[in-house]
């Protein structure tokens, strides 16, 4: 790839390294075009998502808070993409591959891992909130793994409409990515079938004795699995086209076909949108004009402040003093009889 950008002819664009014949340098432009474009709708798509977790407060429970994080992720993930023009070998490239590797992979842990946790929450009735911190160091820490050795190595330079893994080393994207991305949505998958078998078998048995607390969980577990069962199928759609571009590079890295390469570009950066509309299956019903008032107006508009209650400053009394207009005393009359009298009011 690298040998491309030096024999191109002087009528082509030198930002254009991924198309190598004069008259395709308009490609060259409606790709890097797709690419900023579909990465801002990912973006958008990301602080929507953002925006209405933080309206409705859906922040509070472990499964909320990686739903953010998932997004987090997608959102600067998001941000490689519209990171300028296809970049020559060199600082700017390596940190554009390593950064684009990072929060793909972050955002492909926070999936693996929501998954996870709805299976030991559901299938093992395993409570999970201790597990948090652990969940973090693995969806930040394993993807700066993955991200730093092609990094160490020197495998980062210009592969296609952004820099990644160049095609010298084709072995290792599949390694790093493409290998370990379709095995996990496999397992996810599968991990989600299995999970809703299980919901349904528990939905439709009345055996034993009934606890209120415990059908309540298994309730809302059921209702969390609506949603959360696309985010697997979300990145199986975005990631064939990639897949099959990647692997048509790997028979003939000297040959792009456009629209390949369009739909390549046209996919990947569609996390964080995808996402949003994953999301916004969930949320629509709350989003309406109704519950959409009710949430901004509780949101932006409630004033409710909730004090502490202090027994010592309670008073109990028989006759309320009306004609008192003395402040000294600032206690409050829990409550109030006319017939009532006190024996012992105690200290």
């Amino acid at each position: 790839m690298e040998n491309e950008s030096s024999t191109l002819p002087s009528n082509v664009s030198s930002r254009c390294t991924f198309f190598n014949t004069g008259p395709d340098d308009y490609y060259c432009d409606v790709i890097l075009t797709v690419k900023r474009a579909t990465g801002t709708f990912s973006l958008i798509g990301c602080l929507f998502m953002l925006f209405v977790i933080w309206l409705l407060r859906r922040y509070n429970s472990l499964a909320q808070k990686m739903v953010v994080s998932l997004t987090v992720a997608a959102f600067f993930d998001s941000i490689a993409y519209v990171m300028g023009e296809s970049h020559p070998v060199g600082s700017l490239c390596n940190f554009q591959a390593w950064w684009l590797t990072y929060f793909d992979w972050c955002a492909l842990a926070w999936v693996c891992l929501i998954t996870l946790n709805l299976y030991l929450n559901l299938v093992r009735e395993i409570r999970t909130e201790h597990y948090e911190i652990l969940y973090h160091l693995l969806a930040w820490g394993v993807p700066m793994l993955m991200a730093g050795l092609p990094l160490v190595l020197g495998y980062y330079g210009p592969a296609g409409a952004w820099c990644w893994i160049t095609d010298s080393h084709v072995a290792w994207r599949f390694g790093i990515w493409y290998v370990p991305l379709f095995s996990l949505i496999f397992l996810m998958i599968c991990c989600y079938g299995r999970i809703i078998c299980v919901a349904n078998e528990r939905m439709q048995s009345w055996i034993g004795t009934f606890n209120p607390e415990r059908e309540r969980r298994k309730m809302a577990l059921a209702e969390e699995i609506g949603p959360l069962k696309w985010y697997p199928f979300v990145y199986l759609l975005v990631s064939l086209f990639p897949l099959i571009n990647r692997i048509h590079n790997s028979i003939y890295p000297a040959s792009p076909v456009f629209p390949l390469t369009l739909l390549h570009v046209l996919s990947a950066p569609l996390h964080g949108l995808a996402n949003s509309f994953v999301f916004s299956l969930d949320a629509w019903s709350q989003l309406r004009n109704t519950g959409l008032k009710l949430a901004v107006t509780s949101r932006l508009c409630d004033q409710t402040r909730i004090g502490e209650y202090h027994p010592a400053y309670v008073r109990y009394t028989h006759e309320l003093d009306t004609h008192s207009d003395s402040d000294d005393d600032d206690n409050n009359i829990l409550f109030y009889s006319p017939g009532m009298a006190l024996k012992d009011r105690g200290p």
